[in-house]
């Protein structure tokens, strides 16, 4: 067992969207069990390959040339097979300029794993949904398959893909899970579109998300208390096959492999007596990520691509503040990496739900931290009992938590 150091903080101020999907209950998970802090929890009152550019026969100016169309195979004779996961997505202009001196812009489309990947350049006299719907269709042919969603975090193309994935038959989702697809956005700034003789490094910054300020978090979605916690990567990847079985409710990220198993991921675990029906209602929410605003002592919800919400609140003391800067930089060391768990109680042999989630921020356009970069210092929390086990460390302070916090 290794020493911990992680604040118990408890709040009543949790909740689920109204507009969620059904409550469906699921059997308990053999998963984390929350380790029992020393002080007791107080319960509140609820307030594409690269060409590089020829000579013209003009004068020998160099002119970019961009990446052909992927080739469109023959139709299958067979519908394509409808996947049960799904796909992520990009439409959007790239910082390179064509043989008119245009700005370029690329489709980009990966499954979940990037087992295969599809690129595709655009002049931007064909920027719309008839030619992008297009593009898919040829990309669900050459595939064979279509995915159950197409998943995509810009949300000023929200119109134009949407529309194109209609127009295919696919459901799309305004999403900020796009690590995946990120992370291939990232590697492509190096290696493709800098290296691109069109390339033009005063362009504009690539559109991004347009997060809106934190709403009150809905009734519906209020735990009755909640904790900083920590596990290691092997509980987190335990927890992981749980969700994967669907013996609870919950969302994944593809996790580094190279990452070590010890690494302590930083997480919020959500306790209520109706830790299932709490667990349902969530799933119906795209969760993106947590985050600490220091300022008023807030956790903030990210949700699809631009909805936030106050999910809890907690006593700006010293000691609590300092926790919370904690379990903020151990979060950063591991990349954004962290998770939400819900369960029954702090001593619960199981949880109901489980989400990995990332800060999208991290993984923009930047690479990742390798594991061997991340610090595993225990500052923030450890490893209680066995593995699984939701760890907290050892005089954590308690705090009155939420909009109205309990007397005394």
């Amino acid at each position: 067992a290794r020493a911990s150091h992680v604040c118990v903080i408890h709040s009543s101020d949790m909740s689920t969207l109204a507009a969620a999907a059904c409550v469906a209950r699921v059997a308990p998970s053999t998963g984390a069990r929350a380790a029992r802090a020393r002080t007791p929890a107080r319960s509140l009152t609820p307030a594409a390959p690269l060409r590089r550019g020829r000579r013209s026969g003009d004068g020998g100016r160099l002119m970019a040339i961009p990446e052909p169309a992927a080739s469109t195979p023959a139709a299958p004779t067979a519908p394509p097979v409808e996947l049960s996961y799904d796909w992520q997505l990009d439409f959007c202009s790239r910082p390179m300029k064509d043989e008119r001196g245009k700005k370029m812009w690329e489709l980009l489309i990966c499954d979940e794993t990037r087992t295969f990947e599809h690129s595709e350049f655009f002049p931007n006299n064909r920027i719309n949904s008839v030619e992008l719907s297009k593009a898919i269709d040829r990309v669900i042919a050459a595939q064979g398959a279509k995915p159950r969603r197409f998943k995509f975090f810009r949300s000023q193309m929200m119109t134009i893909i949407t529309r194109a994935c209609n127009d295919v038959g696919i459901e799309s989702l305004a999403s900020r899970r796009c690590q995946t697809l990120t992370t291939w956005l990232d590697w492509r700034v190096e290696n493709v579109y800098k290296i691109h003789p069109g390339y033009d490094g005063q362009a504009s910054p690539m559109m991004g998300f347009e997060a809106s300020s934190p709403r009150p978090l809905p009734d519906a979605l209020r735990g009755e208390s909640w904790a900083f916690v920590a596990l290691p990567l092997v509980g987190v990847r335990e927890e992981a096959e749980q969700v994967k079985a669907r013996r609870v409710f919950g969302d994944l990220l593809e996790l580094d492999p190279n990452m070590p198993d010890d690494t302590l991921i930083p997480g919020i675990a959500v306790y209520t007596k109706r830790a299932a029906a709490l667990a349902g209602w969530t799933k119906g929410l795209e969760l993106g990520g947590i985050t600490v605003d220091l300022d008023m002592g807030t956790l903030i919800l990210d949700t699809g691509v631009a909805d936030s919400w106050q999910y809890a609140r907690f006593k700006q003391t010293k000691a609590l503040t300092q926790e919370a800067k904690e379990w903020e930089e151990v979060k950063e060391k591991v990349g954004g990496l962290h998770f939400l768990a819900i369960q029954t109680d702090e001593d619960a042999e199981s949880t109901d739900g489980f989400w990995i989630l990332q800060d999208f921020t991290n993984s923009k356009f930047c690479a990742q931290r390798s594991g061997a970069e991340q610090g595993r210092d225990g500052s923030v929390g450890g490893v209680v009992g066995g593995l699984g086990r939701v760890a907290r460390g050892p005089g954590s302070t308690k705090g009155g938590l939420g909009v109205n916090p309990a007397p005394g």
